[in-house]
């Protein structure tokens, strides 16, 4: 059951992935913590390891395709993003899980509360 369950998850952020152009850790870290019983920082490394292979490439290729696709800007936040997650991942080794938690809580608010708003 768990096999399916894994799946299940990968496959809604696999669409809402591709659909929204979100990160799967939206979708993915959640799950595991409340559904799966993960705790914040497994959780967030699980998410990070699914992400390495298939970041998207499907979908990418769909956007890429349809003249969807800004490579300069590409290339530039994912070298910018490779040191950014490496600095993440220390920091978040250091902090306390509930403080972690909490503080992602806090930013998916934010987002939705701005996306709520703006126009």
């Amino acid at each position: 059951m768990e096999i399916a369950f894994y799946a299940l998850i990968g496959a809604i952020a696999g669409i809402m992935s591709g659909f929204f152009g979100i990160g799967g850790g939206i979708i993915i870290v959640p799950a595991l913590m409340y559904a799966c019983g993960f705790t914040q920082l497994k959780a967030q490394g699980t998410s990070l390891a699914i992400m390495l292979p298939p970041v998207g490439i499907l979908a990418f290729w769909q956007y890429y395709k349809n003249n969807n696709v800004d490579i300069t800007a590409g290339i530039i936040i994912c070298l910018t993003l490779l040191i950014g997650a490496f600095f993440g991942g220390k920091l978040a080794q250091v902090i306390p899980t509930e403080i972690l938690k909490k503080a992602f809580a806090v930013f998916l608010m934010f987002v939705a509360v701005k996306m709520l708003i703006s126009k």
